[in-house]
């Protein structure tokens, strides 16, 4: 069995060049199947507002919610990294209230580490976490629970302070920084600067690893996707095919047929 994805292993990949996998999740099942597949990170998104709860954005997320999503998760998984999505409000208050809800993911839901978004404006509440040990994620470029300042999910260009977000959390005490809906010649650049690890969604090749919605790279929801989605899979179509076969035996009653019923 490999040993489990810690903070030492991401940095030792960037150093080495090997690429890092990430995904999200948000229940045992699939978390199951990521960490025996190998992934290095799952990370348990606020995303689940939208592709698991069915809501227009990721801000009516709880942390109640997201700890027991985080829960289930960690339960699954014996090498990913398990880091909890801190959701919106959870930390944008005092530093206090941000330091008891980061604890509560590794205390009771069992995660390694906690993400939250944004860059510089965020580097007092990274600096507090890090200092009680508690590993922390940053996220700039597109940041979700900002929808509605950002005017929408908007591309993120303005290279200036995106560089300096990102100079600014690896200052505070990050272990690694997503880059969402940046530039890919932005995201090479900072990520050529840094010596935390860098993981894009639609950010480029040059990243350092890669993360997407599982749901979306799955195939699993009907929603809209964004340009930097790639599915690999139509887990939606088969499901149809095999429920539509399930409907159409039981009312021919051709299921159960004999070899499924009790003598």
């Amino acid at each position: 069995m490999q040993p489990r994805v810690t903070t030492s292993t991401l940095i030792k990949m960037k150093q080495e060049g090997r690429k890092i996998t990430a995904l999200t999740a948000y229940d045992y099942p699939f978390a199951s199947m990521l960490d025996q597949a190998g992934i290095e990170i799952i990370l348990v998104g606020d995303s689940l507002g939208m592709v698991v709860q069915g809501k227009e954005n990721t801000l009516p997320v709880t942390m109640d919610e997201s700890i027991y999503h985080t829960s289930m998760v960690s339960r699954a998984c014996a090498y990913s990294m398990v880091i909890g999505d801190m959701p919106f409000m959870s930390y944008q208050g005092s530093l206090d209230k941000a330091l008891e809800n980061a604890g509560r993911f590794l205390k009771e839901a069992g995660a390694s580490a906690v993400k939250l978004e944004g860059g510089a404006d965020v580097c007092p509440v990274i600096n507090t976490l890090a200092k009680a040990g508690i590993p922390v994620q940053a996220h700039i470029g597109l940041t979700p629970q900002s929808v509605h300042q950002m005017g929408g999910f908007k591309v993120q260009r303005d290279e200036d302070r995106l560089l300096k977000d990102a100079r600014d959390v690896q200052a505070a005490g990050a272990f690694s920084v997503v880059l969402e809906g940046i530039p890919s010649a932005i995201a090479a650049k900072i990520t050529k600067e840094l010596q935390i690890s860098t993981i894009g969604i639609g950010a480029g090749v040059e990243c350092d690893g890669q993360i997407l919605v599982l749901h979306d790279m799955l195939g699993i929801n009907d929603r809209f996707l964004p340009k930097f989605v790639k599915k690999y899979a139509d887990i939606a179509g088969v499901a149809k095919q095999g429920l539509e076969h399930y409907i159409k035996e039981v009312r021919g009653r051709e299921f159960p047929s004999k070899e499924y019923e009790y003598k």
